[in-house]
């Protein structure tokens, strides 16, 4: 059993981008294979209808927005991403476990947010449109 188990439910209680980035970073070291060579288990299942299916079902209810944030709208043609909070082992995918079809186990993301969340950089997140006012360009104001 995987202990500190992360949920959807928690997640969504933090107010910021930044407070929920850190609860669903992910430590881990760039170029080290999830599944190794058994990528293609992996690939089998993002491609199956059972997963297209729920992957809509959780964009619905995130309202396609990243990290669940409400201001966080991902913009349309930009890549979304279904991130497993906790992360996947290849036993999941072998045995089909819970985890993989868990709505407290996912959320919506953009691709650049689901690559901050692996790389645990959070330089990759984008940013919020700045709030504009008036002058607020001009030099001599």
């Amino acid at each position: 059993m995987k202990k500190n188990i992360k949920r959807y439910s928690e997640l969504i209680r933090l107010p910021t981008a930044e407070q929920r980035f850190e609860y669903l970073r992910v430590p881990s070291t760039v170029g080290i294979a999830t599944f190794g060579f058994d990528r293609y288990l992996n690939q089998a299942f993002y491609t199956s209808k059972e997963w297209r299916d729920f992957r809509f079902k959780m964009i619905l209810r995130d309202k396609g927005c990243d990290m669940a944030l409400p201001d966080r709208d991902i913009p349309e043609g930009a890549i979304l991403v279904l991130h497993h909070i906790n992360p996947l082992s290849l036993e999941d995918v072998e045995d089909k476990s819970d985890a993989l079809f868990d709505p407290e186990n996912v959320v919506c993301v953009s691709d650049r947010t689901h690559r901050a969340i692996h790389y645990g950089d959070m330089s990759l997140l984008a940013l919020l449109p700045i709030e504009r006012r008036p002058n607020d360009t001009c030099p001599w104001k």
